[in-house]
C-alpha cells in the first residue's frame, strides 16, 4: 500500500502535469512558432492522423504506468542499498537528487541514441515529421519499460526517495512538454531560459533530420550536461528545418508499434565522434 502522502504526490503531478500540456497545447496552436503540418495521402505526416497516432501512444503508456513503471519504480525506491549518505537530506538534498537524477537521463538518452538496440525502440520517438506538445507522449512501450529497468536499477543502488524520483519525474514531464512544444517565444526571452533549461529552439534541432544533430543536445531539463560534455549543437533552429530521421519516413501506427521488432529493423551503426 502506497503512504498517503506519495498519492497525494501523484494526484498533484497527474494534475499539473495535465495542466500544463493543455496549457502548451493551446498555445501553440495560438502562436506557433512554426506552421503545422498537413496530411497528404502519399505521407502520414501530420493533421489528425499525426495526432491520433501521438495519442495511442500515450494511451498504451498511460496503461502500463500504474500496471509496471509505478509499482517497479516504488519497489526499487523501498529497496535501496543505500548509497546515498544519510546527510544528504532537506531542501539541499532534494536538489541534489534532481540534478543527479537529470545527469543520469542525460546519459541514457544519449544512450538510446548511439546503442543500436535501444535506438530501435527512442527512432519512434524521432520518427515523427512535426514537433508540438503531442510529440511528447509519443514513445514506444518498449522503450518506456527498458528506460523504468535502467531507472529502477539507479534508484536501487543510490537509495533515491520515491519522493525525490516523483519530483523530478513531474519536472521532467514538464520540461519534456515544454520543450517539445511548437510555442513562440520572445527571442530574448528563450534564450535566457536555455541558459539554465532546454527549451523549443534547443531540442528542436535534436529533431532535425540531419545525423548530426539528431546525435546532439541531448538534456532534458538542464541545458548545461550539453555544454559540459561537448554534445551541443550550434545549428539555429529554423521555422522550416526538416523534422524527423534522415533518409526515413512517417510510418502508420501499426508499422510504428512493430518497427523495433523487425529483423531488418532500424539498426544504424554507432555514430563516429
Amino acid at each position: 500500500m502506497q503512504s498517503p502522502s506519495i498519492e497525494l504526490l501523484l494526484t498533484y503531478k497527474g494534475f499539473v502535469v495535465a495542466v500544463w500540456l493543455l496549457l502548451l497545447f493551446l498555445g501553440e496552436r495560438l502562436l506557433p512558432a512554426a506552421p503545422p503540418p498537413v496530411d497528404r495521402p502519399q505521407e502520414p505526416a501530420g493533421g489528425l492522423r499525426r495526432l491520433g497516432r501521438n495519442a495511442a501512444f500515450w494511451a498504451i503508456n498511460l496503461v502500463l504506468s500504474p500496471l509496471i513503471v509505478l509499482p517497479v519504480t516504488a519497489w526499487a525506491a523501498a529497496n535501496g542499498l543505500g548509497l546515498r549518505p544519510a546527510w544528504w537530506g532537506g531542501w539541499l538534498g532534494l536538489a541534489a537528487d534532481v540534478a543527479l537524477l537529470d545527469f543520469l537521463i542525460y546519459w541514457w538518452h544519449r544512450a538510446n541514441h548511439e546503442l543500436p538496440i535501444l535506438w530501435r525502440f527512442h527512432q519512434v520517438h524521432h520518427l515523427d515529421r512535426f514537433l508540438d506538445t503531442t510529440t511528447a507522449l509519443r514513445f514506444h512501450f518498449g522503450e518506456v519499460l527498458l528506460s523504468a529497468a535502467a531507472r529502477a536499477g539507479v534508484i536501487l543502488l543510490i537509495g533515491f526517495p520515491l519522493a525525490s524520483v516523483l519530483l523530478f519525474e513531474t519536472l521532467l514531464l514538464l520540461a519534456t512538454v515544454f520543450h517539445h512544444s511548437n510555442l513562440r517565444l520572445a527571442p530574448a526571452l528563450e534564450r535566457r531560459l536555455a541558459m539554465l533549461v532546454i527549451t523549443p529552439s534547443i531540442h528542436w534541432v535534436h529533431h532535425h533530420a540531419v545525423r548530426s544533430d539528431t546525435d546532439s543536445n541531448y538534456g532534458t531539463l538542464f541545458s548545461f550536461w550539453d555544454r559540459l560534455f561537448g554534445s551541443r549543437s550550434r545549428t539555429v533552429r529554423r521555422p522550416d528545418m526538416a523534422i524527423g530521421v534522415e533518409g526515413q519516413r512517417e510510418l502508420s501506427f501499426a508499422r510504428l508499434l512493430v518497427r523495433p521488432f523487425a529483423r531488418r529493423g532500424p539498426m544504424r551503426p554507432m555514430a563516429v565522434r
